[in-house]
């Protein structure tokens, strides 16, 4: 999964993608987009590596694109810097909480930014198949149904885009998502908001206004934040007493965007290795086995399950047998977040 981070120039932006991944940003690499790998803390697999003290553990984990901050001057290019995230599968606008600005109306600006580059690719489009069908009038019918169904969809696009609709309120049929795909519009992804906070913002709560238009919106103090981890652990633990920080928020802001961008996890366990393996909810056994290895997809057989609660209780697979909660199950089987799998597959 990769997510771009976003905002405007003097948001913090790179300042929050340091933070969350440890890579010192480049300003050149920034340009075409710097990526970095943030590991997603789950205290569920720290206890199975406990228990099953592998020679490896390893956490499912998030890559993250640094772009090219958004400018507000007539002369700007920020289609083109938005276009770098275009095949990325959901946002991180960073919005510039220290410097004493109106959130919510930055967010608005931005979103504004998101629509006129998607205006720009959708009109494009209808332009190019007006065009096609007014030149190319003798081309068999299956086609020019197929570019008239596409011409439809498009408009209906723009009027809601114009309308500064959301696009998640456009109601899409499968044949219809499937034909916007390949735009990868940017209105479409979905998006976590991160109000980039100072010193002096600790603790306070954000704008009644910005949260009416991003329910979920997180606060960090990601430059402060980066400073600390710099300290002894002692060190560390006496700044956040003094400045009322019970916690890092990093780790929180991790599972944040996971949870919104409706990604799960399950487990393989053993001695070899105790690993998280991210997916997107509702996927079947089958497509889990796939994220694992191909072959395990291609000659699925079944999936041995069991809950990471229902393990926890009982302490051992033993156990969970003895106790009716572990389980086979078909290619049908919907993952839950935290099953326990193992795959059994015909070679």
């Amino acid at each position: 999964m990769k997510i771009g981070i976003v905002g405007f120039a003097g948001s913090g932006k790179s300042t929050v993608f340091q933070w969350i991944t440890g890579v010192k940003p480049d300003p050149a690499a920034s340009q075409r987009g710097q990526v970095g790998i943030a590991k997603i803390p789950d205290d569920r697999l720290t206890w199975l590596s406990n228990l099953f003290k592998p020679k490896k553990t390893t956490p499912a984990v998030i890559e993250f694109m640094d772009t090219p901050g958004l400018v507000q001057t007539e002369q700007r290019d920020n289609p083109r810097r938005l276009g770098i995230i275009r095949d990325a599968d959901g946002l991180l606008v960073v919005l510039n909480g220290y410097g004493g600005g109106d959130l919510a109306q930055e967010l608005v600006k931005f979103r504004e930014e998101l629509l006129f580059a998607d205006l720009q690719i959708v009109t494009n489009r209808i332009a190019k198949l007006e065009d096609q069908l007014a030149r190319k009038k003798n081309r068999p019918a299956k086609e020019r149904e197929a570019d008239e169904f596409e011409l439809v969809l498009l408009k209906r696009i723009v009027k809601a885009l114009e309308e500064e609709q959301s696009l998640a309120n456009v109601s899409l049929k499968e044949e219809e998502e499937k034909s916007v795909r390949s735009f990868q519009l940017l209105l479409l992804k979905p998006q976590v908001v991160l109000a980039n906070i100072g010193d002096a913002q600790i603790g306070q709560a954000l704008p009644e206004k910005l949260l009416q238009s991003a329910a979920d919106a997180q606060t960090a103090p990601a430059k402060l934040e980066l400073e600390l981890e710099e300290l002894s652990a002692e060190d560390r633990q006496t700044f956040m007493q003094d400045l009322g920080l019970k916690e890092l928020t990093r780790d929180r802001t991790l599972r944040e965007i996971y949870r919104a961008m409706k990604r799960i996890v399950f487990f393989t366990v053993g001695e070899d290795e105790c690993r998280a393996w991210g997916i997107p909810q509702g996927v079947d056994a089958v497509t889990g086995a796939g994220e694992i290895h191909t072959d395990l997809s291609r000659g699925f057989v079944r999936a041995e399950v069991v809950g990471y609660e229902d393990f926890r209780k009982v302490g051992s697979m033993k156990e969970a047998k003895t106790h009716g909660v572990y389980r086979l199950e078909g290619k049908t089987y919907i993952v839950k977040d935290g099953d326990i799998m193992h795959i059994l597959a015909s070679t």
